[in-house]
């Protein structure tokens, strides 16, 4: 049987795993129902946050697909993929065209020598303008130095969500098999004669399983492989390893089955050797030359994850010490290969990460495992270049409605953001920008309020720039709870006025605990539990009826957006709190005084 490897990619939201499960569904390798998607946070949220394998059989043709994430921060999981694959399928959306994302995934494609696939999606929208979006994906090849031969590339038109595809738009089509032909035409099969070759396969994923350990992905370039193979692994600092395979898996959909033995070509799960890791070939002999390191692009925030040790900890979590938190942070490492950590201090362990989405999603894991901790700000990443100081920056795509362009523009202005495109279409506008991380770290809440929901702001790192100077983010401060015990309406009745609250009548709250923002850029300390005092003229029940306005509430992306310099993030089970790193009016007073 032939093999093919593909994979599929795309900007957040434009299908990609949608056309993958319905592959799968017409090829008869999944019920009704299944998706790609497995994961809770990723069903909850709508995204791909994890790269997944799945194998179909079509025509007696083996092909392996390979779904990516979509969003920036998880562009570590896309950028290892692509070497163990020999094509990309392409989806673009059919209204929105190309995207930061599409530049990103297609940019690497294009410079591993791969000859994409080019789907046009969800050309069903009313909007949706396949022809000009045809010629957007044409200039954006040709912008990232596509070759001849990548410029001849097939353009299929598809909706996912009904199964459907066809290579012109007028065609009438019932089902995938057009995409399916195109790809058996257009993505070479791995040689036969291959097989006849000593095993070499190359590690481009990694997988934990409670009984079997550390688990390797990776793609087979030749040769054969065993179970109970005795193999040399050539590490990526030079060193060689051996160990022996004691489990084999193919794929299947998006099952793995055990099997005996895997041929040139195939996507395989192999456990057995413990410290195995992304990049590593594992081969016959230590003689065999290593197959070419997978480089990661680097880390852009930092953070502190530290011990919960707020008035309320241990309440709600069951996993709270310092030796929990490291060991969860290790096993983390094991498959995460986007995230960095030092553990050299015992008192903090500092996280370093693709973004804020990508820290929120270890966090979102993490309390629902029943842990508690506790984050500082965000900051990102700066290092020197040729004896620079420098930052990373981004590039900004943002479609927004013309009659809130005016405000975007002055608030990324504001952030150190440039401006190098803006197109108009009807009433909607693309602004692209360039801009630091460090200027962008916490706009996205802001960006959603300005633009009435109707905004789109993606993202994609440019790479790190000379430093931009000091970046005046926010006008706000923080409103601080001076007492303990349980939050009346009657004082947030007042307190509304002063800004916006976080918390509702009732919310118990400690001193120190943020319960919300001030107007004026200072921080102040109040009191959310004082009550309305009885007087010999009126009862405390007595007067007008309070009027509150809904609360902000705090989630883990929210609250890493907004945070100040001297505060925590507390995240629990069930509760996600600001609070200021020394409780005490005080000795914060104290601690500024000193700095």
């Amino acid at each position: 049987m032939e093999i093919r490897n593909i994979a599929i990619i795309a900007h957040v939201d434009h299908g990609k795993t949608t056309l993958t499960d319905a592959i799968m569904r017409q090829t008869g390798v999944v019920c009704e129902g299944a998706t790609m998607d497995s994961n809770t946070l990723e069903q909850e949220r709508g995204i791909t946050i994890y790269s997944k394998n799945a194998a179909i059989i079509y025509k007696n043709t083996k092909i392996n697909i390979v779904d990516t994430p979509g969003h920036a921060d998880f562009g570590s999981e896309v950028e290892r993929v692509l070497r163990s694959i020999d094509s990309v399928v392409l989806v673009v959306d059919a209204q929105e065209g190309p995207m930061p994302k599409t530049r990103f995934v297609l940019k690497k494609s294009l410079e591993l020598g791969l000859k994409p696939i080019v789907v046009i999606n969800k050309i069903d929208k009313p909007a949706a303008d396949p022809d000009m979006v045809q010629e957007q994906v044409f200039e954006l090849f040709l912008d990232l130095g596509a070759t001849d031969e990548q410029l001849e590339f097939t353009t299929v038109y598809a909706i996912a969500r009904e199964g459907i595809a066809k290579l012109r738009i007028d065609d009438i089509s019932t089902d995938l098999s057009p995409l399916l032909d195109t790809i058996l035409a257009r993505v070479p099969a791995t040689p036969l004669e291959n097989n006849n070759k000593p095993l070499r396969m190359q590690l481009f994923n990694l997988g934990y399983d409670n009984f079997l350990g550390r688990l390797g992905i990776g793609r087979i370039y030749e040769g054969i492989i065993h179970t109970g193979d005795m193999l040399t692994v050539k590490k990526n600092d030079g060193a060689i390893e051996t160990g022996k395979i004691t489990k084999l898996f193919s794929f299947m959909g998006i099952q793995r089955q055990e099997v005996t033995e895997a041929i040139a070509g195939d996507i395989v799960m192999i456990s057995g050797i413990p410290k195995i890791d992304i990049g590593e070939t594992v081969c016959a002999t230590p003689e065999q030359e290593a197959l070419p390191y997978i480089s990661i692009d680097e880390p852009t925030i930092s953070l502190n994850f530290l011990v919960n040790d707020s008035p309320f900890a241990g309440r709600e979590g069951k996993l709270v010490t310092n030796k929990q938190i490291k060991e969860r942070l290790l096993k983390e490492l094991e498959i995460n290969v986007g995230l960095k950590i030092d553990f050299s201090t015992s008192e903090y362990y500092t996280v370093f990460g693709r973004g804020e989405l990508h820290v929120a999603i270890l966090l979102e894991n993490m309390r629902r495992e029943g842990f508690e901790v506790q984050v500082s700000k965000p900051r990102v990443i700066i290092k020197e270049v040729d004896g620079v100081k420098s930052e990373p920056f981004e590039e900004l795509t943002v479609d927004v409605p013309e009659k809130t362009s005016g405000v975007v523009i002055e608030k990324i202005g504001k952030r150190k953001g440039i401006m190098i495109n803006m197109k108009q279409t009807g009433n909607q506008m693309r602004m692209i920008f360039e801009a630091p991380t460090r200027g962008i770290l916490g706009y996205r809440g802001e960006f959603m309020i300005d633009t009435r929901g109707e905004g789109i702001l993606c993202s994609r790192v440019i790479g790190f720039r000379p430093y931009a100077g000091d970046i005046k983010k926010t006008d706000t401060g923080s409103m601080i709870s001076m007492a303990t015990g349980k939050a009346l309406g009657f004082s947030l009745a007042n307190l509304q006025t002063r800004g916006t609250l976080f918390i509702e009548p009732g919310t118990e709250v400690y001193e120190g605990m943020v319960i919300g923002n001030t107007s004026k850029g200072q921080d102040m300390a109040v009191n959310p539990t004082k009550g309305k005092q009885m007087s010999n003229m009126r009862s405390s029940g007595a007067d007008e009826a309070i009027q509150l306005t809904p609360p902000t509430k705090i989630t883990l992306e929210h609250g890493l957006e907004i945070m100040a310099d001297d505060e925590y993030l507390e995240v629990t089970p069930l509760s996600v709190r600001l609070r200021k790193q020394y409780l005490n009016e005080t000795e914060r007073i104290r601690q500024s005084r000193k700095s």
